[in-house]
């Protein structure tokens, strides 16, 4: 308070002299404006009010007034009981996008942040270290996909941890599948494989760590042997999809950093729509999240066009499916995985005691048992015969 008093007794000591030497025309507006620090407008307007009202004439009058840009307090008192009684989990950006879209919220979000900020409500940011350059992305869709999990506290009404496996565009970081699962594994992979094909169509290359569905590792940690191929690495040769491995984890940077702004935002919306089930959130992510997530996160390419091409094979699914080979038994049944097949009576062919055949295992559990190109027999995950007419694969 003393060094204000010290600062406003300068002020006018060196106004007067100005105001002086400006009567006597000694000095014009614009020079003595400048010798306060203001311009020859402001000056002449002072004098007047000096002329006036005298030295209280050159307090500012803005002093002790509400700005008229101020945020209405009302406002801000509704927005703090939204923040403590439903969305303190949620961060602040995302926080505001829910005002917006949800109770009409009309102040901007650094207004809201500052005023979280000062309420206590939220701590404030810690400033970031310098950070490596980025890896410039591809230049168009479909050129790079990335897949990987991750285990956390999705949803919050089964009270465990599942995993959630996204499939990711590198040149605009959109999401093309994201789907919840118990198990991170072949079939989730797969799962996002066929999503993203069917809508898409097929892309260039698919970059993904060293797990035991993805790759064979004979050495922990050490490389991946490529002659030996995964149900995941088969189907992706068998697409002509070049398949690489991350030896690191900044290899992954911008799928970790994905996957970190998905648990700040995903869990909280599952529990507003008052999701319960893995299947209804497996919807709500298809439907609701996904969309949102790309109009606000996805970025343009950097040029026009795109990698990806139609699919024109057999069916996708007899691609993207557990493949193995088995020997038909004596009662004209194969074995799998607990349960007994029986191969059907064929037009073409009296019985295949003794042939080997090919066993397909579908991401919904389905089966089906092949002879090269031929259907002989469709399953569902019980392990009961479906009625199916012979087709190739």
């Amino acid at each position: 308070m003393r060094r204000m008093t010290v600062l406003w007794e300068v002020f006018v000591k060196r106004f007067e002299d100005a105001f002086e030497l400006y009567r006597r025309q000694r000095l014009t507006g614009e020079e003595a404006g400048e010798l306060l620090g203001m311009s020859g407008r402001n000056f002449r307007r002072l004098c007047v009010r000096y002329e006036e009202d005298g030295i209280e004439g050159l307090r500012d009058r803005r002093i002790g007034k509400t700005s008229p840009r101020r945020s209405p307090d009302r406002e801000l008192e509704r927005m703090h009981a939204l923040y403590r009684e439903r969305y303190s989990d949620f961060t602040v950006k995302h926080f505001h996008e829910q005002l917006v879209r949800r109770h009409d919220y009309k102040l901007c979000y650094t207004v809201t942040r500052l005023s979280l900020q000062a309420a206590g409500l939220v701590p404030k940011a810690k400033r970031r270290g310098a950070h490596r350059k980025k890896r410039v992305r591809r230049p168009l869709p479909g050129m790079l996909l990335f897949q990987d999990g991750s285990t956390h506290r999705w949803l919050a009404a089964l009270e465990r941890d599942c995993d959630l496996v996204v499939t990711l565009d590198d040149a605009t970081g959109a999401i093309y599948s994201a789907i919840l699962v118990e198990q991170e594994g072949t079939q989730s992979s797969f799962l996002g494989l066929m999503e993203t094909i069917a809508e898409h169509g097929l892309f260039s290359a698919f970059y993904t760590d060293r797990g035991s569905h993805y790759f064979v590792t004979p050495k922990a940690g050490g490389k991946v042997d490529k002659t030996q191929l995964t149900q995941v690495g088969r189907a992706l040769s068998q697409l002509g999809i070049t398949h690489i491995p991350s030896y690191s984890p900044q290899g992954r940077g911008r799928m970790e950093r994905v996957f970190g702004t998905l648990q700040k935002r995903l869990p909280q919306e599952l529990r507003l729509a008052r999701v319960k089930t893995m299947a209804a959130a497996n919807r709500y992510l298809k439907e609701r999240f996904v969309p949102d997530y790309n109009a606000r996160f996805a970025v343009p390419a950097a040029e026009p066009g795109t990698a990806f091409i139609d699919y024109t094979g057999r069916p996708i699914a007899d691609v993207l499916c557990i493949q193995e080979d088995r020997v038909v038994g004596a009662d004209n049944c194969v074995a799998w995985n607990r349960r007994s097949l029986q191969i059907p009576p064929q037009r073409h062919r009296q019985h295949y005691v003794r042939a080997t055949v090919r066993v397909h295992e579908y991401p919904d559990g389905g089966l089906a048992i092949f002879d090269g190109p031929r259907c002989l027999a469709r399953f569902d995950p019980q392990g009961r015969g479906l009625d199916v007419v012979s087709q190739a694969a």
